[in-house]
């Protein structure tokens, strides 16, 4: 028998733990791991310090190896919360191109995508 997830998780400060947590988390939940911080005026003009990660979105890419590249999001994978950025592509041995997977925390929100439900729930 599957073990079922603890909602009631009282936020432990050992790893293990919080690599199980996310492991182990539903697809319902898993959304909230792919949230990125907002650009300076954004955050001004939202009045909210960070939001999910979108489809659409523009984003400046702050660490790894595109640092400083900016894009549009092409996907995002909840199951594996990671991002795919256009122009964050990698050439592999046969000539085509892969898209490089990126945490959404190395990311950094310049422009959202026309929605205006998304900061309706925002600011409830």
């Amino acid at each position: 028998m599957k073990q079922q997830f603890l909602r009631a998780w009282k936020q432990s400060v050992q790893p293990r733990k919080q690599r199980k947590y996310r492991a182990e988390a539903p697809l319902h939940l898993r959304g909230r791991f792919l949230g990125a911080h907002l650009a300076q005026e954004l955050r001004k003009k939202t009045g909210v310090r960070a939001l999910r990660v979108r489809k659409g979105d523009s984003v400046t890419i702050m660490r790894g190896q595109f640092r400083k590249k900016e894009g549009k999001v092409e996907r995002v994978d909840t199951r594996k919360c990671k991002v795919f950025v256009h122009g964050a592509e990698v050439v592999k041995r046969d000539g085509t191109k892969a898209m490089v997977p990126i945490d959404p925390s190395n990311l950094l929100i310049t422009k959202l995508s026309e929605d205006p439900r998304r900061m309706a729930v925002k600011k409830g």
